[in-house]
């Protein structure tokens, strides 16, 4: 991968953007973007919406969410100390003892979420998961007025963790699901701006996936495409205590992944199959037999109906702080994305 395109990646990774709060994250993306596509708009709700051969037909829609899941500030008591509620769906065992930064009008604050020490701990106390109201975010303030004179009510947080190599090819990081897919559309995008094809093209960032699939319902209503793609990430299985019975055998480095099931159009599902076969494109099949539970659940849904498909890339430990990802698949993803794109009048013609 090229050395511009991780330190991009790098950088996504980095901006705090919890759902409804994705503002840095798509002007970020914008002003990337911006190098390879002639239009760009930022819709009402707050997707980024890149555009490639507009007017031409067929109209496809690739859609990655941008939001990731956070922390939201709720209450600031006498001596200091910060309550707060979970954005998304933080998995409350991984909360205690997590370092967070917090956005904040005046900037990024430190801070730290604490609970009491193990020894003074009852045995019951031991067994149970924390509640969230039990826990608090501790920024060091003497009191209410000092914390309230660096955070307002409503500031969202994330895990304070970077984006590091693991090896040459995994890496791990905060927020890649879903900003991993937002990466693969840049990709496409930038490669695709080199050449001639008959399709327009629309590159969405969208915003509350997290909450609701949000920015995927409104953008695929305004652009209401022949075809939209969901690129997200999937469920890796690759690792201890994973049921494959249930979940499947999806394993990182494998290729992406696609899906098949209700949500998806079967014409879609065939061609992406059969380019990765002639194309030599690793590839891996997630049976899905109900919504997806991603933006491809919404694009589906819009209007009359869209022909909608669903690629994943692979991530293990998905909603903590520490997912991960296979640089090989974000590359396999993309090169499959635009071949789908280059051959796509076979679906819709």
């Amino acid at each position: 991968m090229k050395k511009e395109s991780l330190q991009f990646l790098e950088k996504l990774i980095g901006v705090i953007s919890p759902s409804g709060f994705e503002e840095e994250g798509v002007n970020l993306w914008k002003k990337e973007v911006e190098k390879f596509v002639k239009k760009f708009r930022i819709d009402i709700h707050g997707n980024g919406v890149a555009i490639l051969n507009e007017g031409k037909q067929p109209k496809i829609m690739l859609a990655a969410h941008i939001d990731e899941v956070g922390f939201m500030v709720k209450y600031i008591d006498k001596d200091g100390y910060i309550y707060f509620s979970t954005v998304g769906g933080v998995d409350p065992h991984l909360i205690p003892g997590q370092r967070v930064r917090i956005k904040t009008e005046k900037g990024e604050i430190l801070g730290v979420i604490g609970r009491k020490p193990i020894h003074l701990l009852e045995e019951e106390e031991r067994k149970k998961v924390s509640k969230i109201e039990e826990l608090w975010i501790d920024i060091g303030a003497k009191d209410e007025k000092e914390a309230k004179s660096k955070v307002d009510i409503g500031d969202v947080a994330v895990a304070d963790v970077g984006f590091n190599f693991l090896n040459a090819d995994k890496v791990v990081g905060r927020g890649l699901d879903d900003k991993a897919g937002v990466f693969v559309i840049t990709e496409v995008l930038k490669s695709l701006s080199k050449e001639k094809f008959d399709a327009s093209l629309y590159g969405v960032a969208t915003v509350q996936e997290e909450i609701g699939l949000r920015g995927a319902k409104t953008s695929a209503y305004e652009i209401f495409p022949d075809i939209g793609i969901a690129i997200d990430v999937t469920f890796a299985t690759d690792f201890p205590t994973m049921n494959k019975k249930k979940t499947g055998d999806i394993k990182i480095g494998n290729g992406p992944v696609i899906a098949r099931g209700p949500n998806i159009n079967t014409k879609i599902f065939n061609l992406l199959l059969e380019i990765a076969k002639k194309e030599n494109i690793p590839y891996q099949i997630e049976a899905i037999s109900k919504a997806t539970g991603t933006d491809a659940n919404a694009i589906q849904l819009t209007k009359s109906g869209i022909a909608t498909g669903l690629v994943s890339i692979p991530l293990r430990y998905m909603h903590t702080p520490v997912e991960i990802i296979s640089l090989r698949d974000l590359e396999n993803t993309s090169k499959l994305l635009k071949s789908f794109i280059l051959k796509v009048d076979r679906v819709v013609g």
